[in-house]
């Protein structure tokens, strides 16, 4: 009588501290063996402090693309294992600086860099500066150029809304034409980079934007 007792107790213990991943209904979507692959991965993120929702959402979005079970669950092991390098990296954070940080680390940011723009944003969060880095290199921006740029903005104080401004007006650079690199680089100097790269051979025409010998422009 007491076993049992103490069966019902812990059994409502571990439903008092939340679902594992073997009980989250959402992961019944898919296949049965990458679905047991995945709820074991997210009761290792539990157990090792780190967010489970994340894995979770990476898993759902590789059904909703119909991707292979092996192919979803090697997704959701590798951003296992970027959240525990941005965690260790950073020295712990919050749910959204871990996720931003993964997504910097797949970009190509070294794990030292983390650590970095940790020191030279103390006391800030790093969601904003680390999802504009990755946003950077997605945009063809070179880690390196990327990296450089967001710790030069972090050491003077740089706020979230400067981060989001430069994000906007690089994105714009670089669809008028100007290298990825020349418009983070000059833009996070405050500077203005030609509106356009001239091709070589080519002379701007009087109208600004315009350039000679290519009809349409």
């Amino acid at each position: 009588m007491r076993r049992a007792r103490w069966l019902v107790f812990g059994g409502a213990l571990a439903l008092a501290a939340g679902p594992a991943g073997a009980q989250d209904a959402r992961l019944a979507r898919l296949d049965p063996v990458t679905g047991q692959v995945v709820a074991r991965l997210v009761d290792s993120a539990l157990a090792a402090g780190l967010p489970a929702e994340p894995l979770v959402d990476k898993a759902l979005e590789g059904a909703s693309k119909h991707a292979p079970g092996p192919r979803i669950a090697d997704a959701v092991r590798t951003l296992l294992a970027d959240l525990e390098r941005t965690r260790d990296g950073l020295g712990g954070g919050s749910e959204a600086e871990l996720v931003a940080g993964a997504a910097a680390l797949r970009a190509g940011l070294p794990d030292d860099a983390l650590g970095a723009l940790r020191r030279a944003r103390s006391g800030g969060s790093l969601t904003v500066p680390l999802a504009t880095l990755a946003d950077l290199v997605a945009r063809g921006v070179p880690v390196e150029t990327a990296e450089a740029v967001i710790l030069s903005l972090a050491a003077r104080g740089e706020t979230d809304a400067g981060y989001v401004e430069l994000r906007r007006v690089v994105e714009a650079d670089i669809g008028a034409g100007v290298p990825p690199a020349a418009a983070a680089s000059v833009r996070a100097q405050g500077g203005r980079p030609p509106d356009k790269v001239v091709p070589p051979g080519q002379t701007r025409g009087k109208k600004r934007g315009q350039l000679q010998g290519v009809p349409g422009t």
